[in-house]
């Protein structure tokens, strides 16, 4: 599985799933995003995920077709 370390801005305390998917360069927009996570392909923590716009947090892990995104907090 590929991982992907995800590092929030610094002022930011968590970031919606469908950008996450975008800003990690696994779609090409949050459109895109939004309907890969409608789909079903979208997993956060080990859970399918249909919440387009769910608030994802440092600590948290998204998986979309064998790629996980670890999010970090800033300077982690």
């Amino acid at each position: 599985m590929q991982r992907i370390r995800f590092e929030l801005e610094p002022d930011r305390d968590h970031v919606e799933l469908n950008q996450l998917l975008k800003l990690a360069g696994l779609c090409d927009s949050g459109g895109m995003g939004k309907a890969i996570v409608a789909s079903g392909a979208v997993s956060v923590d080990g859970q399918v995920e249909l919440r387009k716009t769910c608030k994802i947090r440092p600590g948290q892990r998204v998986a979309l077709e064998g790629v996980e995104i670890e999010v970090l907090a800033t300077g982690a």
